[in-house]
């Protein structure tokens, strides 16, 4: 009778409920190291975490074709991905946007040595080029698209994660890489001071926060408002400058329409992959 009590209780309460019993994996991009993510994310969702009263998991993959087939077998029950996959997954499985970081249009750059003589992308038709993953939108799709429609051919090197692009320009082990302006200025000082920016795109739609369309619309809800929030207080806005975000504001699914425009078609895995290095 004491047990019956006690449950009946906490199902008042809503501490029993499913949403609070659960625990929730957050998947983040792995467009740097599962180290530094880890570093960055954590006191993130920790902080969602105590604000949603929703058990947090970090997640994320060793590299960025592992977390699309995870994302589409919708592995995650929220995610932080880029603006080319939600508009992927958002068709199957369903994931449903939540937000974005505000202010914000996500640029694709191509870093080159500072050392380097290369002044435009025109002398790099021929080259190799280091790029993240197929699928990474603004630091891969963008900056080829554009070359091709200049009729500049190059062949690309995927090398998992933006660091390692900017690693691998930085040693000279390839002569140009792809990537973005936020983990641009977020690596390695020592590795960024050695390169510059050759070639910037146009601004387009941030990255998603999504929830798997499978939770409860409270939930998702709940966790929609946390990320909005959580500026709103001196130390989630501390948290948010470490990752380069100003804020985050409200989305949905529409909103990742100038991405849909460019009627990108392939989600391509790769295998022309070199190793993580130094991370």
């Amino acid at each position: 009778m004491k047990s019956r009590i006690l449950v009946i209780t906490l199902l008042l309460l809503g501490l029993a409920s499913p949403a609070f019993s659960k625990e929730y994996t957050f998947g983040i991009v792995p467009q740097q190291s599962s180290s530094k993510l880890a570093r960055l994310w954590t006191p993130v969702l920790q902080e969602l975490g105590r604000e949603t009263g929703l058990k947090i998991r970090f997640a994320t993959a060793k590299d960025i074709p592992t977390f699309e087939k995870r994302l589409a077998a919708g592995d995650y029950d929220f995610a932080y991905m880029n603006p080319y996959h939600f508009t992927v997954f958002n068709d199957t499985p369903g994931y449903i946007a939540m937000a974005h970081q505000s202010d914000k249009r996500i640029k694709g750059i191509v870093v080159v040595r500072k050392d380097s003589d290369l002044q435009g992308l025109a002398e790099l038709d021929g080259q190799m080029m280091a790029f993240p993953s197929p699928a990474a939108f603004a630091a891969t799709i963008l900056p080829i698209a554009n070359m091709q429609k200049s009729d500049i051919s190059i062949t690309p090197r995927y090398v998992s994660s933006h660091d390692s692009v900017y690693m691998a320009v930085s040693r000279g082990l390839l002569p140009a890489g792809g990537g973005i302006v936020r983990t641009f200025n977020k690596t390695d000082p020592a590795v960024r001071d050695s390169l510059r920016v050759l070639w910037t795109s146009q601004g387009y739609t941030p990255h998603a926060f999504a929830a798997h369309p499978d939770l409860p619309p409270s939930v998702r809800h709940k966790m929609a408002a946390a990320l909005v929030g959580i500026a709103d207080t001196e130390y989630g806005a501390g948290l948010l400058t470490d990752m380069g975000f100003n804020g985050i504001q409200l989305a949905d699914d529409a909103t990742w329409n100038d991405v849909r425009d460019l009627d990108i078609r392939n989600l391509d895995s790769g295998d022309n992959t070199l190793a993580e290095q130094d991370q």
